[in-house]
């Protein structure tokens, strides 16, 4: 381990060709190894291959820099279309419409994504020129971070993790045909049902920077950082899985104030660079500190859900789950980053 106080620094190593070419190149090599599940529909644009029939279309989307987040969510029963970034920068207002008339079936169309300013005057913008072409659009923004706003104030929150959570329902929900009210209605009660918190050992490195995304002495960890390097609640020494878990289960469910008993869906979310023998030994904590406070496990995700570019870390989700919600996670779904 370093010293106490030095500085992390990357290689700033890429399997890159230009910078300026990466998020367009791995869209063309994602459809291309994905042609089966997914197209290119328009610049920056992925979406289903085939029509889903006559249902809510429902569009994902953000920056880049996150897969498999948003690409990897379309697919049955999930998304129709996700709208791609440079990285970690908003799609424009164009491209989100695109992936709007992509995903529209004449049923309207449902917008998810997680709440940064960029992404909700874009996709508010593209959803004002889609009501001009005679579509019905809705907007959700995910607020799951805890880390981010206090309580009272989650409209301020940040969508991190508990996207993919939020996304499910909402793609099973559209995928069995229920009209737009409702299935805006899943959409908010999901996201009131979820929360996550992170935490961070080093920072990425976006392509053709000539610097991480901030600095953080190779010893330390900071608690609560976004997925784009956005500061946490606090920084210290790294400490063990368990004590990690600890703190990320006790601000989440500080948050949700459930009763005892309650059935959850929990997630371990690796940031790009974690180990999945960390993310075991975290979820084993997690799993642990939620049942100590007498809650149940009812379903469980590891893995890389929303990453950020090679940031070492992980984050913690939790979503309440009731008979609708667990009946929602378990529909099946099909796309190239998501099975079930």
């Amino acid at each position: 381990m370093a010293h106490h106080g030095e500085v992390y620094r990357g290689a700033l190593k890429k399997i890159i060709n230009s910078p300026s070419d990466a998020v367009d190149e791995m869209l063309d090599g994602f459809v291309a190894a994905h042609g089966d599940l997914v197209r290119l529909a328009a610049p920056r644009v992925v979406a289903r291959c085939r029509p889903a029939g006559s249902k809510v279309g429902f569009v994902v989307g953000g920056g880049s820099g996150h897969e498999p987040a948003f690409a990897g969510y379309v697919g049955r029963g999930l998304a129709d279309a996700a709208a791609c970034g440079d990285i970690f920068t908003s799609p424009p207002p164009g491209v989100c419409l695109d992936a709007i008339r992509a995903a529209n079936a004449g049923r309207g169309v449902l917008l998810g994504y997680g709440n940064y300013s960029g992404d909700v005057l874009n996709f508010g913008l593209a959803a004002q020129m889609a009501a001009a072409e005679g579509i019905e659009v809705r907007e959700v923004q995910v607020t799951d971070d805890v880390a981010s706003a206090p309580a009272g104030k989650t409209s301020r929150r940040r969508g991190i993790a508990g996207d993919i959570f939020v996304f499910k329902c909402i793609g099973a929900a559209a995928e069995r045909g229920v009209p737009l009210d409702e299935v805006e209605r899943i959409a908010r009660k999901a996201n009131a049902a979820t929360r996550s918190m992170g935490v961070a050992l080093s920072p990425c490195e976006v392509p053709g920077s000539d610097r991480p995304t901030f600095e953080l002495p190779a010893d330390m960890m900071e608690i609560g950082m976004g997925v784009h390097g956005e500061p946490g609640v606090r920084r210290g020494p790294l400490e063990p899985a368990d004590e990690i878990a600890g703190h990320l289960v006790a601000a989440i469910l500080a948050d949700l104030d459930m009763p005892a008993g309650q059935e959850l869906a929990l997630m371990v979310n690796g940031l790009g660079a974690t180990p999945y023998m960390d993310q075991y030994i975290l979820y084993r904590a997690a799993r642990r500190a939620l049942e100590a406070a007498g809650h149940a496990i009812a379903r469980s995700y590891v893995g890389e859900f929303i990453t950020s570019l090679e940031m070492t870390g992980a984050s913690i989700t939790v979503m309440e789950l009731d008979v609708e919600l667990r009946s929602l996670l378990d529909d099946p779904a099909l796309s190239p980053r998501f099975v079930q």
